[in-house]
């Protein structure tokens, strides 16, 4: 645990440093265009690479040193930042740029996620993984508490450079941490020796999965879920907040606090209790409430403090449902093929993200905001429920999102293999031989 706590602190602080900077360049794009569809092409595009590539980044990270692959990933999310920088500071930053950044750092990500996670079970005993996974969630949820605070109060004392620089900072104390500790690699099986070829190991990933039903289904139950989060949630709350509040930063501020702070206490209640002993309740459950307390609450609110509440209520389940997912797939497959099967695993349930960004800004921008505004289409048959105006048509979008994901969640106590995944697969540790396809 004192190593992962110190790589985690590590994270923490650059994660804290990120999210500034993304806050910082999310209210500059929403000022250049006023548009939905240019902050959920921001999503969009950070899944690009980061879907093409985490198979073979798998087979790197059960191959490498899992530090240096950490570092690798690390370094490049700074020299991304430190290129928006130069870009913002010479006056010739385009949106087209941000875009472009996002789809490199991506492919970071596609490295950074597994090696972390598959580092972690290397770290600490397995009735840790559901207590450092909530340290995870706590981490992400720290930031999203401090981040809109300080980059507010950053912007106006100095600027975007200025949080850039800070971001920039931050990714240092993130290598320093990673620099001092060593993390144990796992003992190659005779099939990581004789599979030389890299796309047989690609697809070692995908067979594992396929071949173990009860992961097949929690996979397909994240890739609907997931969908339903990039329909709104992801994609078009900052921009569905600026434009019910006149543009207010400070209230898009305290929305996104309130996101963190919600996870934040949802992180600390799973370290340290860890959850339901049954972990598909914390998932089918948690997904369900947290669509329904918050995609449903953010549709009927018309001022911060419902936006705030509903905002809370919606990430105080997150780290119930990723630490359960996380430790579940943390105790069912062995340490030294985590790589690639996480890779794999962690592509097939983003595949369906990109999907959702995509459709959010044209739904927002060209059918549910007018169809929401005066005298259009919807404005009497849903104006009582969500109102009318700018920003009325996705608040209509999150209403209607909020039954479907209900929906999607509840549908994973439909079907055995995923309702019993648990108690039906194999601990890792619980079969002698090395698990194979």
């Amino acid at each position: 645990m004192r190593t992962f706590t110190v790589i985690w602190f590590g994270q923490l602080v650059s994660l804290l440093g990120t999210a500034m900077t993304r806050f910082a360049l999310l209210i500059w794009a929403y000022e250049q265009t006023g548009k939905a569809t240019t902050l959920a092409l921001l999503g969009f595009f950070s899944f690009g690479l980061d879907i093409l590539l985490s198979p073979i980044a798998g087979v790197w990270v059960d191959r490498w040193d899992r530090r240096l692959v950490l570092l690798f990933a690390d370094l490049g999310a700074g020299l991304m930042t430190v290129t928006i920088l130069i870009l913002y500071m010479t006056n010739a930053l385009q949106i087209w740029h941000l875009y472009v950044v996002q789809t490199l750092t991506g492919g970071f990500t596609a490295f950074q996620a597994p090696a972390y996670t598959a580092a972690t079970t290397m770290l600490v005993p397995k009735s840790q993984y559901t207590r450092t996974s909530g340290m995870r969630s706590l981490a992400s949820s720290t930031s999203q508490v401090l981040a809109p605070v300080f980059a507010g109060v950053m912007l106006r004392l100095i600027g975007i450079g200025g949080v850039m620089l800070i971001d920039v900072a931050t990714f240092l104390v993130a290598v320093t941490t990673l620099l001092i500790v060593s993390i144990p690699h796992p003992t190659a099986t005779q099939k990581d020796s004789t599979e030389s070829r890299m796309w047989r190991e690609v697809g070692f990933g995908f067979h594992y999965i396929r071949h173990r039903y009860g992961l097949l289904g929690l996979v397909i139950l994240f890739m609907g879920i997931n969908f339903f989060a990039a329909l709104t949630y992801f994609s078009i709350l900052p921009a569905m907040i600026l434009a019910r509040s006149g543009r207010n930063e400070l209230t898009l501020a305290t929305v996104q606090a309130a996101l963190g702070i919600g996870g934040v206490v949802g992180g600390l209640l799973v370290s340290i209790w860890g959850g339901p002993k049954r972990r598909i309740h914390s998932i089918c459950t948690g997904a369900a409430l947290s669509f329904l307390l918050g995609d449903f609450l953010l549709a009927l609110g018309r001022n911060v403090q419902t936006w705030a509440l509903a905002a809370f209520l919606a990430a105080f389940f997150i780290p119930f449902i990723s630490s359960a997912h996380r430790a579940i797939w943390q105790a069912k497959v062995a340490p030294e093929v985590q790589g690639r099967v996480f890779s794999v695993k962690g592509m097939l349930e983003l595949v369906p993200m990109p999907l959702g960004y995509l459709l959010a800004g044209p739904l927002a921008d060209r059918w549910f905001e007018p169809a929401m505004m005066i005298g259009g289409s919807l404005e009497v048959t849903c104006g009582w429920l969500v109102g009318t105006g700018p920003g009325a048509g996705m608040a209509l979008m999150f209403a209607c999102n909020a039954i479907l994901g209900i929906t999607m969640s509840l549908s994973g106590y439909l079907f055995q293999v995923v309702r019993r995944a648990e108690s039906d697969l194999p601990d890792h540790d619980a079969v002698s031989a090395p698990q194979s396809v």
